[in-house]
This record gives C-alpha cells, structure tokens and sequence, in this order.
C-alpha cells in the first residue's frame, strides 16, 4: 500500500429539508386547518479514528464528502427523515486543519476517538408550525437550512514511542530491522528509506514502537534531499535515538547537522530528550572506536553509546536505555500536565 501522509478534501454537511405547506381534507371533518410537516435535518460529517490504517491513501482517489438532504416534510403532519451522515475514517494519529494550514480542528491520538466536523442544516417548518388564532391557514414554510462546507486539510503523524534519526545511510533502517519484525529496504546508497516506517520492539518483557523516518542532510529545512516534512512522525515520541555512522570522517559534524535541522524544524522536537549512538561499529578497529566516542562526547556534552546494528553489539543496552529514557519523558510530561495553573493574585 503507498504511504501517503497528508491530503486535501472538501466536506459538506447535508441541507435541511423543506416544509411542507398541506391543509387537513377529510371527509366529515369540518375546518381542517393546516397539516404540513417539517423537513428532516440534514446529515453531518463525522471524522472518527480506526484501528488498522496507517496511511491517508483512500483521500488520494477521492476528495469530495457530501453528506445527504434531509426528507422533505409531507401532509397528514408527516415530518421528513433525518439525512444520512457520512463518516470519514482516518489513522490513528491524523490531524485537521483548516484550508490555510493555520488552525487545527481535531487531533485523534486514539482508537474510536470521534468528531462531528460539520452539522448538517436545520429542517425547515411546516405551515402547522406557523398557524394561530389570527392566522388559522397559514401558507407559509421553511426551506430549511444550507449545510456547512469547507476545504480541510489531514496531517498524519506516525504513533510512535521512539524516533530514529540521522543521516542518509546512518544504519537507521538496518537497527530497526535487527530490533523489530519490520523490513524496511536496506541498501548501501542514500536515501534508502523514501517513507516512515513502524516496528515493535520487546526488550526484558516490555514492548514499545520505533519509527524510522528518511535521513536528513544539511538544508533539509529549504527542502534539499527529502525535506524535513517526514519528522512530524516523530514529534510524537517521548525519545529520539540519534544514529552516527563512526566511518565518517567528520562525526562531530554530522551531529551538528542533525541537530541543527531539528531546531530549523521548530516545535518542540529540538527539545525532544536525546540518545547519541555511533553505529557500524564493526566497521572499523576497536581503539578508534574508542577515539571517534570520546570526540562525539566532548562536543557534545553528553553519553554516547557505541553499537552495531549488524552484528547486535550493544543493541539491547541501547534499547534498555531508549525504554527508560521513554518512561521518564512520559512521566513528566503527564506530571506536566495534571501540575495546576496558578492563578496571579491581584491585591487592590
């Protein structure tokens, strides 16, 4: 199935229906009066999040969603039915935004999770609902109300608990292959990877979702290589495992790339916490492993750990720490957000 993470499509919610204007006639029943029904309401349009799609590819064939009209009312005081709402179906993880990209609608982060996007227009009244003592036949009637439309725009973003960063042919797609039943295309020229990719990794009987998105190189924030429009999949993580290939000459300057993409990325990514990796270990002797680690930490001021993921050398201490890097991310930002806003005290 193609990876598609954003589309354009317009919506309409169903019109109201019309009134009816019907005057009771009957045999034996003397002064009827007025006996119209009102029209039925027009359906909504419904976004609602399922389980199983990962993908906005069904919007690529189809950009227009028109909910149905409402019944018409009739005589006899018979009212008109309820037009059928439509109900689009996204990924978990897909964002609304208006026409202009500006103002999000919804954020669905679960399974089930519902939004009535637009109503549809109210029924119009009968001429029973316009009778009186000064007017006892009435002619008149609702037309009913104009559904809304609008052009949206979906956002997905990949539900994942770790992201991997770094590079073109950094070894992103090879660790994830050797962690996770995913089989991400592995080959020996950059820009292997064209779209994110999810796998399942169980490390001491606990179990998280690490994405792997398209490496980046130095401009990605102007569009150069693949662009930088991938890294929403991971605003989402609660770590980032950042892979370095230690057969670089220049390794401090690839971090510094990275790093620098991620703030020209804004939003809150470049604050996201960060596990340094020197990956393909294997690949060169033992004591310049040694010497690329200790460069990579002095210029970065923090713990760099040295794997490979061909071979497995320090896979499970890297997943070990990505796990309780995740749980610590996500035990402060829910301590964040149950932290009670204090109110300013005003003294007059």
């Amino acid at each position: 199935m193609k990876f598609l993470d954003s589309a354009k499509v317009f919506v309409k919610s169903g019109d109201g229906g019309a009134g009816c204007v019907s005057f009771r006639r009957e045999a034996h029943v003397e002064y009827g009066g007025p006996d119209g029904g009102d029209g039925g309401r027009g359906g909504d349009v419904i976004v609602e999040a399922v389980d199983g799609l990962n993908t906005l590819i069904d919007f690529r064939y189809q950009q227009h969603f028109k909910a149905k009209t409402g019944g018409h009312g009739m005589g006899k005081m018979r009212f008109g039915a309820s037009g059928d709402s439509i109900t689009l179906r996204v990924p978990v993880g897909t964002q609304i935004f208006d026409d202009d990209n500006l103002v999000m609608l919804a954020d669905f982060t679960r399974v089930g999770q519902r939004v009535v996007l637009l109503k549809g227009g109210r029924g119009g009244r009968g001429n029973t609902r316009f009778k009186s003592s000064r007017n006892q036949a009435p002619r008149r009637f609702g037309t009913g109300e104009e559904g809304e439309e609008r052009w949206i725009r979906l956002r997905l973003k990949l539900i994942a608990d770790a992201g991997l960063v770094g590079l073109p042919n950094a070894g992103k797609s090879t660790f994830l292959s050797a962690v996770s039943r995913a089989k991400p295309k592995v080959a020996d020229y950059p820009f292997t990877t064209l779209t994110p990719v999810l796998g399942v990794v169980y490390v001491d009987e606990t179990e998280f979702v690490i994405a792997d998105v398209p490496g980046l190189i130095e401009g990605a924030h102007d569009g150069a290589g693949l662009g930088h429009r991938f890294l929403g999949h991971v605003e989402r993580c609660g770590a980032l495992l950042h892979l370095i290939d230690c057969t670089e000459d220049n390794i401090v300057g690839a971090w510094k790339t990275i790093c620098g993409e991620l703030e020209a990325y804004g939003g809150i990514l470049a604050t996201k916490p960060e596990i340094l990796a020197l990956n393909k270990i294997d690949a060169i002797p033992e004591e310049f492993v040694a010497e690329k680690k200790a460069e990579l930490e002095a210029a970065s001021g923090q713990e760099v750990i040295a794997i490979s993921g061909a071979t497995g050398a320090g896979v499970d201490n890297a997943l070990r720490l990505l796990r309780r890097t995740i749980n610590q991310n996500r035990a402060d930002e829910q301590a964040a957000a149950e932290e009670p806003i204090a109110t300013p005290s005003w003294t007059p």
